[in-house]
């Protein structure tokens, strides 16, 4: 069965757009005008994937994010026509797994697509654990628990932990995060590796700020503590 995507933008225009292009990729599509429509077509659909324009008249992609965090981790593509760069952070903290700046290509959105998915959805093929300290890892159901407490992850904060854990003690630059959790990268896009740190971090250290897992390498990027 192909994989169902919700394309979420007032923007009736851009909306057939998008939908042609994925639908041309394979995709099934299902669209919605703002963001209390998505929320009534992500709970009827359940959708593997939401395209989210952030800001729409009634219930902005913002709102959206903060509802339906609520009940389920289904990975969005930020959508925004604005280059300010908080509203870019603001909505990957709000819990966004990408974002794509207006105007956009068919091959740059497609690319994000597929690579989101596969990370969310098919690159598992055993389940296994990793553990370290009292932070276990399992890849299978792609859940952190940390003591008693667990923790579900976004698929980039997934992969993050995936690759830091996987080879602990070495140093990773963003740009290797990227391309590792991701398939590619770009210049300018490598701090957005920050936030999802910052994310993650929030689950699995007891403080943030003096984190004991997750390390940072001033000048090069994260590693995974090797001593805990």
């Amino acid at each position: 069965m192909s994989q169902l995507i919700l394309v979420v933008d007032d923007e009736a225009a851009l909306v057939k757009v998008v939908r042609g292009y994925l639908e041309q990729e394979g995709y099934q599509v299902v669209t919605a005008n703002n963001g209390r429509e998505a929320l009534f077509a992500a709970r009827d659909h359940r959708p593997d994937l939401i395209i989210l324009d952030l800001t729409m008249p009634e219930m902005d992609g913002f709102e959206f994010m903060r509802e339906y965090q609520r009940e389920g981790s289904t990975p969005i593509i930020a959508l925004t026509a604005r280059i300010d760069e908080m509203d870019k952070v603001l909505g990957l903290e709000m819990g966004a797994d990408d974002y794509v700046t207006k105007p956009f290509s068919s091959r740059e959105l497609v690319a994000r697509v597929r690579a989101l998915l596969r990370r969310s959805g098919g690159l598992q093929t055993a389940p296994d654990i990793l553990r370290s300290g009292d932070l276990t890892l399992d890849r299978g159901a792609r859940t952190v628990i940390v003591g008693e407490q667990e923790w579900e992850l976004t698929p980039m904060e997934y992969g993050l932990l995936n690759t830091l854990m996987s080879n602990p003690g070495r140093a990773y630059s963003r740009m290797e995060l990227l391309e590792r959790t991701q398939g590619f990268a770009y210049d300018g896009y490598e701090r957005t590796v920050d936030v999802h740190i910052k994310n993650l971090r929030k689950k699995v250290e007891d403080d943030p700020g003096d984190p004991r897992y997750i390390l940072t390498v001033f000048g090069v990027g994260y590693r995974f503590n090797a001593n805990v």
